[in-house]
């Protein structure tokens, strides 16, 4: 009988705890492992270097892990045609084991280039499951139940060592600079499955009392969400992991506090593969609009100045500004003040969804494309099914921050400007302004629209457009192919019968209860 080799090929799923792939080596005579850094991926518009930059670490702390179980992992840099061909010329491995990935357009053309390369091979292509996404989903009818049944089901645990198919001795990883990237300036979280299990246990044991409360604003949401978005997307915890130690943590204290916010928090981590599903069911809406009556609405209206203001922070709204360049600076923002941002780019400066979201792919750490361009979409109110959410930038300045402290922070040209001015520093006089040391137009921008006049316009074009019947029809189709099935909410040609009133978009109390999962 010929040597059984299995070759596991490591992708967003950078650890060794609950690995499927990694746990099905083990039935084989020999093993090794792979990590590709793929130039599809580093030239992709949506890449940056901070995000090879976390993921070369996580692969630094997983190879010195796998070696400790026997197990080499190799690293190689080129598409992963060539790359697998190659060693499989080397090394004649029998199967490839990875896990299945809903990921960006080319990750998606590349897996169906790696499957055909393996049956003309003669290689054996196992993927195995770790989210709740289901492959070829029919229905969404019933999904709630097998996503519960996922992350319910025993992890994954390698009970012994591994028989090393090649030498453990290793070349040291490329470097950002040997891979033709810049530095990215940005500082990050901590990388890696160790860091990734400690701030689990952190969030579960400490830092989630207040969870529900501090996810709102920037200041409090820094320490209490959970920070665990940029783990998960990079896959250095399984969602099952998360989950189930969650509902321990539950079951478990005796703090009521703790259990409450722990709960909020399980609840939402409901909501991560609800909005990868989409992706996986429609890969188009990674650059079409979900509703297509929206084509054309913001593409011929793009306004270039506006774009680049709101890029690099300058908009001229004080928690706008402040949000983007603690963004840029960190890679990490909490999910009321990301929706804010997109809401304003959207609705206020009428940009559409897709360069914004390029955008901000790039600033987010966590950046994961299911949950991204479906929440770029739901917050740009092209889903044609989700109520327009209109976040007014002044008024969460007033109720995220109301010492100014976050604003303060990252536009320091306000840092002398009197409280009563930060949110709103357009109000100040020209006597305040030179006591300020901040003048309007000069040290920080005027606003570069008007909020009243840009919501009203905004707010014109969307309704009159989701009142034509091409919308209402377009609507059921999308709520039937994508709508939540536990959402409480009825079909959706009911609740087009009771059209939400406009001044429903009016100010956002609260975050969408689908957010805050990824921070």
């Amino acid at each position: 009988m010929s040597k059984q080799r299995a070759l596991v090929w490591f992708k967003r799923d950078l650890r060794v705890h609950d690995h499927a792939a990694l746990n099905a080596a083990q039935a084989h005579d020999d093993a090794l492992g792979l990590f590709i850094i793929e130039p599809e991926w580093l030239h992709s518009e949506e890449c940056d270097a901070s995000h090879v930059d976390f993921a070369l670490q996580c692969v630094a702390e997983l190879r010195g892990a796998l070696a400790a179980r026997g197990l080499p992992l190799l690293v190689r840099v080129g598409s992963a045609v060539p790359v697998l061909a190659q060693l499989h010329q080397e090394l004649a491995y029998t199967h490839l084991l990875s896990h299945e990935e809903t990921g960006s357009g080319w990750s998606y053309v590349r897996d169906l280039q790696v499957a055909a390369w393996c049956e003309s091979s003669g290689v054996a292509c196992q993927e195995f499951t770790q989210t709740g996404v289901v492959r070829r989903l029919r229905s969404r009818s019933g999904w709630a139940k097998r996503w519960q049944a996922r992350m319910d089901a025993p992890l994954h645990l390698l009970q012994a060592g591994f028989s090393a198919a090649s030498s453990l001795a290793q070349p040291d990883l490329p470097t950002l600079a040997s891979l033709g990237l810049t530095a990215h300036g940005k500082s990050l979280q901590a990388a890696g499955e160790k860091a990734a299990r400690r701030l689990l246990k952190s969030f579960l044991q400490e830092r989630g009392f207040d969870y529900r409360k501090a996810l709102s604003s920037p200041l409090s949401a820094e320490g209490g969400c959970s920070r665990l978005s940029p783990h998960l997307a990079f896959g250095t915890l399984s969602l099952r992991t998360v989950h189930q130690a969650t509902e321990v943590a539950i079951r478990q204290t005796p703090e009521r506090a703790l259990a409450y916010g722990l709960r909020g928090f399980a609840g939402r981590l409901r909501w991560h593969c609800h909005f990868m599903q989409k992706l996986e069911d429609e890969p188009r809406i990674e650059f079409q609009n979900f509703a297509r009556v929206c084509d054309g609405l913001r593409e011929n209206d793009f306004n270039d100045a506006h774009f680049a203001a709101w890029c690099e922070g300058r908009t001229g709204y004080p928690m706008v500004d402040a949000c983007m360049r603690s963004l840029r600076a960190t890679g990490w923002l909490n999910f009321r003040m990301r929706a804010m941002l997109v809401s304003f780019a959207s609705y206020h400066l009428w940009l559409h969804w897709r360069p914004t979201g390029v955008f901000l792919a790039r600033q987010f750490l966590d950046f994961e494309p299911g949950i991204h361009w479906s929440q770029m979409q739901m917050q740009s109110g092209t889903t044609g099914i989700n109520t327009l959410r209109m976040y007014s930038p002044t008024k969460q300045a007033l109720d995220q921050d109301p010492e100014g402290v976050f604003i303060r922070r990252w536009v320091p040209e306000l840092a002398r400007v009197p409280l009563p001015y930060v949110a709103q520093p357009w109000k100040m006089e020209e006597s305040v302004q030179r006591l300020a040391g901040c003048a309007l137009g000069v040290d920080y921008p005027l606003p570069i629209v008007d909020e009243k006049q840009a919501l009203k316009a905004a707010k014109d074009r969307m309704y009159g457009l989701r009142k034509t019947e091409q919308a209402r029809e377009e609507s059921s189709a999308v709520q039937a192919r994508h709508g939540s099935r536990k959402s409480g909410l009825p079909p959706s040609g009911q609740r087009r019968k009771a059209e939400p009133k406009r001044s429903a978009t009016r100010v956002v109390q609260a975050p969408s209860p689908q957010g805050d999962l990824f921070n």
